[in-house]
């Protein structure tokens, strides 16, 4: 298995911070804030863009980023990731050419991304080559995984403000990244996923943000065939999942949720008992 050398200039940030704050009544109470901070990635010294990011796992986000807009795509043609807080950085050193570099960046869509993400031209490649499977997926694990990921979101807990996604097969959760941007929880989990060269067939995506065309389009390309989110979806993120094979599931939270594609793939075995009408 092929690895980049990763470089590392100064130690890990921390995620939140202690602060003070006035409630309701008045009262002088100790809290805890998310982090937020910028990070510029570089390819082959070249800036690409700068991410507002809590800073957990920045090398995999930098390279989960640059592989979903197109930039990179072979493993073995990757050098080093350099990340180096004390200038805000994460510089990927590749031996794929970048000769089209301009050309892409000059292709860029603002997307509904939280903080206003952006797409670059590559992007949308190579979309019509994926083929995903269809597998099922049962009622009960759902409401099982769902039970399970709740004691995932610590930073969201402890200090609110951010997103979190979970890579997971049946109800475990594999791995769990938080972030100020559900676009950076995915970018980030996609880069570890491609370096430990990680298959997405007998996965299923869970996200505590909405179901965009950009999300389901790098969950597509993480090879996942089943996406599930706590909050709704988008009409664009919807027919992009029809056209790409995406069971897709939104609103799911404690017993509740709604099938927006993909229902003959979900086995509807812990169907709960109706609520009574009122009278």
């Amino acid at each position: 298995m092929h690895k980049p050398t990763l470089i590392k200039t100064a130690t890990e940030v921390p995620l939140t911070i202690a602060v003070k704050a006035i409630n309701e009544s008045g009262e002088l109470v100790d809290k805890h804030i998310a982090c937020e901070r910028p990070l510029t990635v570089y390819l082959n010294w070249q800036p690409i863009v700068t991410l507002m990011t809590l800073g957990a796992r920045a090398e995999a986000l930098a390279l989960g980023y640059l592989k979903n807009q197109g930039f990179i795509s072979e493993l073995e043609k990757l050098e080093s990731v350099i990340v180096d807080w004390e200038v805000s950085s994460a510089a990927i050193i590749t031996k794929e050419s970048t000769a089209d570099l301009d050309e892409k960046l000059s292709e860029k869509t603002v997307t509904s991304g939280c903080g206003q993400g952006t797409v670059y031209g590559g992007f949308m490649d190579g979309l019509d080559e994926i083929n995903l499977p269809t597998p099922q997926i049962k009622q009960s694990t759902i409401y099982s995984l769902l039970k399970n990921i709740s004691e995932y979101n610590e930073t969201y807990k402890n200090a609110g403000a951010v997103h979190g996604c979970g890579l997971c097969r049946g109800d475990q959760i594999v791995d769990f990244v938080e972030d100020v941007g559900r676009h950076n929880a995915v970018d980030t989990l996609a880069g570890e996923m491609w370096l430990k060269e990680t298959v997405g067939e007998d996965k299923l995506f869970y996200t505590t943000g909405r179901l965009t065309s950009e999300m389901v389009i790098k969950v597509a390309k993480m090879g996942i065939p089943v996406l599930l989110s706590r909050s709704g979806a988008t009409q664009m993120g919807l027919e992009l999942a029809q056209q790409l094979g995406i069971t897709m599931i939104a609103r799911a939270k404690g017993k509740h949720f709604l099938i927006y594609n993909g229902a003959d793939n979900v086995e509807l075995d812990a169907i709960p008992p109706k609520r009574p009408e009122k009278q």
